[in-house]
């Protein structure tokens, strides 16, 4: 598959910050300062299990507090949200993450991410034992990474060795009967759940579950039940920076939780997950990088949980070939069958709705993945209600990856965006008033590849006239004699609308288009080249002409008069016969070709 834009834009984005070297790596649990402080990787996971990442994002490390929110889905599953509540709250603390936030009255913590809250839910976990406990830990976290995660025993014992304050801790909420039992199994489950190992890859996986309802979009598997995805949302969009926690749903919009390993774990409900990995600390104990990249992520992809743009419907609504819908240039038979065997190489894309970077990340998946078999893209923005920038800069990425490849991205019906995307880099030559006129685009693309050493200008012999295909060579020769000769320059009419119907025409050279007028001008109904007939069915019911013919260059034409195809019933009625079932054949031909369009954009 080639390279991605969406890759692209992250590469940059690493870069960008790769310099902020603010901050500096946790060393209150020995065993993290070992980490180094310019590790860092950057990755997204769609809701649908497509990953993109750049840089450090297969470092393991572990994950520290950002296992609070995992563990307090938990144990909401295994006790029911009105247990958890009596014994954790679920209210902002404005502190630091070590603080002893305790309700006076109760003891119990006011929320599950500080340490009393985690340590309180560990309490909870079903078993009698910490190994059992842990199982347990390791069994769901894994089911949210989609892959079976391990214990960092290193860490895990320089935690154990140096958490005093936890203890101290465990030891109130005993007081407080928060803990029923002796508190050292449950301080020792959260010191190992805290050493839990992962990926930035892992967190975003993680991340991406929770956007997903509970489930992990790659294995499949149910890692929380979706009754209490919402919960641990919530609690994360509120409480999970620490007393940095308001400031950072303001500014990112997203749930979100931070661990004092490196890591940030993030969340666009319903969309996707972020992972984020640099072990530089602020004092509140958040990743420097980490902060700084969701941010930028949030305001350049427009990721904002409140922001009223989002989208709430997919932004594909048609997507087809040009093997079931084509523009209305008519081309030659063997022309017309070139494209229809290549058909699958043009694709037409119908969007809708508002597009954000979430909108339009699968539409670009999707054209780099079929990039290496399609030559011509056509995204139609017809039914489309706001464009923003992150959207119109991934496209304008997209068009530019795929021109380094010599394939082509165009847009079709932009009249409301297109200077948002010529904005945007897009060129104004890639952007097109209607379907037909991208289609003709992308089909002449396809025909220069086999059909470039071909003189269209050329006269076109009766014998390669789809008219006068199966006829013998006397009989040829009739239609010859029968058959008038008629010039025409480019912009002269060829017949009105409203005119008699008298004359059957095949273009021999050049070509000429059928339109109506509009109030914006002329609608192109038809397009005609050489060796192809026009004013058929007119000619056949006597009906008065519906559309004007015009030359589009020097055109030559034959033309059948009525008065000449009357006198075949008595000079040659074979020839007759073979004309009208000619002229059959061509128009069933082209009714298959309508209800072949007609049921690809229903």
């Amino acid at each position: 598959m080639p390279a991605s834009p969406i890759l692209e834009y992250l590469e940059s984005l690493r870069a960008r910050f790769v310099g902020l070297a603010d901050g500096k790596v946790a060393d209150y649990i020995p065993e993290l300062s070992h980490s180094d402080p310019d590790w860092f990787g950057i990755c997204i996971a769609t809701r649908d299990g497509f990953v993109y990442e750049v840089g450090d994002s297969r470092q393991p490390f572990t994950l520290q507090s950002i296992s609070k929110p995992l563990t307090y889905g938990l144990v909401l599953e295994e006790n029911g949200e009105d247990t958890v509540l009596a014994k954790i709250g679920v209210e902002p603390s404005g502190e630091a993450f070590n603080a002893i936030s305790l309700r006076p009255q109760t003891g119990a913590p006011l929320n599950p991410l500080i340490n009393a809250g985690a340590i309180a839910a560990c309490g909870l976990i079903q078993g009698d034992t910490a190994e059992a406990k842990i199982a347990r830990v390791l069994g769901a976290f894994s089911r949210y990474a989609g892959r079976a995660l391990d214990i960092d025993e290193r860490v895990y014992n320089s935690e154990s060795a140096t958490g005093h304050r936890n203890r101290a801790i465990g030891w109130m909420l005993r007081n407080f009967a928060i803990l029923g039992n002796e508190p050292s199994p449950t301080l020792e489950t959260y010191f190992r759940q805290c050493s839990i190992r992962v990926t930035c890859r892992d967190l975003a996986l993680m991340g991406a579950t929770l956007a997903n309802g509970g489930v992990n979009p790659v294995s499949g598997v149910r890692a929380l039940a979706e009754e209490y995805v919402d919960n641990v949302l919530s609690v994360m969009a509120t409480c999970g920076m620490y007393d940095y926690s308001g400031e950072w749903l303001y500014r990112t919009g997203l749930p979100a939780k931070s661990g004092v390993g490196g890591g940030i774990l993030a969340v666009q409900p319903g969309r996707l997950g972020i992972g984020v990995f640099s072990p530089r600390l602020d004092p509140q104990g958040n990743s420097v990088r980490g902060i700084a990249v969701c941010r930028a992520l949030a305001a350049e992809l427009g990721l904002h949980l409140f922001d009223a743009a989002q989208p709430r419907a997919p932004a594909v609504r048609l997507a087809t070939t040009r093997r079931k819908v084509a523009s209305k240039q008519r081309r030659p038979p063997a022309v017309a069958e070139h494209l229809r065997k290549a058909g699958k190489r043009l694709r037409l894309y119908h969007l809708q709705g508002p597009l954000a970077f979430a909108a339009v990340e699968p539409v670009v998946r999707e054209i780099m993945a079929l990039a290496s078999d399609t030559n011509c893209f056509i995204l139609n923005l017809r039914m489309v209600q706001a464009i923003d920038p992150a959207a119109t800069s991934l496209l304008a990425g997209t068009r530019r990856e795929l021109l380094g490849l010599r394939k082509v991205l165009i847009f079709s019906e932009s009249s409301t965006w297109w200077q948002l995307l010529i904005d945007a880099g897009i060129d104004r030559e890639a952007i097109f008033t209607d379907d037909d006129f991208a289609l003709e685009y992308g089909e002449n693309l396809l025909l220069a590849e086999c059909f470039q050493d071909v003189a269209w200008e050329a006269q076109t012999p009766l014998e390669k006239c789809a008219l006068f295909a199966g006829f013998e060579l006397e009989q040829l020769a009739l239609l010859e004699r029968l058959l008038a000769t008629r010039c025409y320059q480019r912009g002269q009419t060829i017949v009105a609308a409203g005119q008699s119907s008298d004359e059957l025409f095949v273009i021999t050279r050049g070509s000429a288009m059928v339109s109506v007028p509009t109030q914006n001008g002329v609608t192109r109904l038809n397009s005609f080249t050489s060796g192809m007939t026009f004013g058929d069915i007119a000619f056949i019911d006597r009906s008065p002409r519906s559309a004007n013919v015009t030359a589009l260059g020097p055109v030559e034409c034959r033309v059948l008069t009525r008065q000449a195809f009357t006198r075949l019933d008595s000079e040659a009625p074979a020839v007759k016969i073979r004309l009208l079932q000619n002229l059959a054949h061509g128009m069933s031909g082209m009714v298959r070709h309508l209800s072949r369009e007609l049921a690809a954009l229903k």
